[in-house]
């Protein structure tokens, strides 16, 4: 069977599970659970998963803000939290896990980007967090064969990643210097990759499996307002990756939107992600 892994931004994840999170778990076979915005204790989350889930959480230092977790059927090996420099606070926003499957290491991040604010404290901040994130990615990738990057990463790489692209282009999520690490994050491994912000970098050689899979189509969003009619609409954002190194990328399949049926069955603003991994 492949291992089925899944990534949320529960937006809270009590408020998630008072909305029908629980019954979306119960009925989707996931393996391993990557969430975002969790919001709440390790004690909250280990009561509302159950005892059938191994949780790892890092919370973020503000009580009540981000947070970040990953629950697995199967324990993990060993986890980390820190990227970037010592004074940089990431916490509630990185967390690594290693597995041991079928004699594989896979390693699996769950990460909480920040939103950002142009020309303000919190756009510097995420700066500063993208930065980390292209250098830990680039060591990921050239020490890992089978490695997953997963979560609300808060940039639309592409035209096709947003419904109103074109209002956005100067609004954090959308600007060009953000898009431009998912162009070097994506490009060919080694290779130089011309960015849209108009600068030159050096591709990672990580794989979008949302895109490998959706091919050259809008979307499939993955965020929408709750404001105004922004889902009925299907005026979404695609913020929400899977980001895989190429040997894991070759054994993905079944990429899945969980998108509700309807405005009134949402349990988050995003909706879960799920692949399906043959390892």
């Amino acid at each position: 069977m492949p291992l089925r892994i899944a990534t949320i931004n529960t937006n809270g994840v009590r408020a998630a599970f008072r909305k029908g999170m629980g019954e979306w778990l119960a009925t989707r076979d996931v393996d391993i659970l990557a969430i975002q915005e969790v919001r709440a204790s390790t004690d909250d989350l280990t009561e509302l998963l159950g005892p059938e889930w191994n949780v790892l959480h890092d919370a973020a230092s503000a009580k009540g803000r981000a947070g970040v977790a990953i629950a697995s059927r199967a324990r993990a090996s060993i986890h980390r939290v820190e990227i970037g420099a010592a004074d940089f606070d990431t916490a509630g926003r990185w967390l690594e896990a290693d597995y041991t499957v079928n004699g594989k290491t896979l390693t699996v991040v769950s990460s909480y980007v920040h939103s950002g604010e142009v020309d303000t404290p919190k756009q510097e901040e995420k700066w500063k967090f993208l930065d980390a994130m292209e250098a830990r990615m680039g060591e990921l990738v050239t020490q890992r064969d089978f490695a997953l990057v997963l979560g609300d990463l808060n940039v639309g790489h592409r035209e096709l990643d947003i419904k109103n692209w074109k209002g956005n282009v100067k609004r954090a999520g959308f600007l060009p210097r953000e898009r431009a690490y998912f162009d070097r994050i994506l490009g060919a491994a080694g290779s130089s990759v011309d960015c849209v912000d108009g600068t030159t970098g050096t591709g990672l050689g990580w794989v979008d499996i949302g895109r490998a899979s959706a091919g050259e189509v809008p979307g499939p969003y993955t965020w929408w307002s709750w404001r105004g009619q922004a889902f009925d609409t299907d005026a979404g954002w695609r913020i929400d990756y899977h980001f895989a190194t190429p040997a894991l990328a070759k054994l993905a399949t079944n990429y899945t939107v969980d998108r509700a049926a309807a405005y009134n069955q949402r349990w988050s603003d995003h909706t879960p992600v799920v692949v399906d991994y043959a390892l």
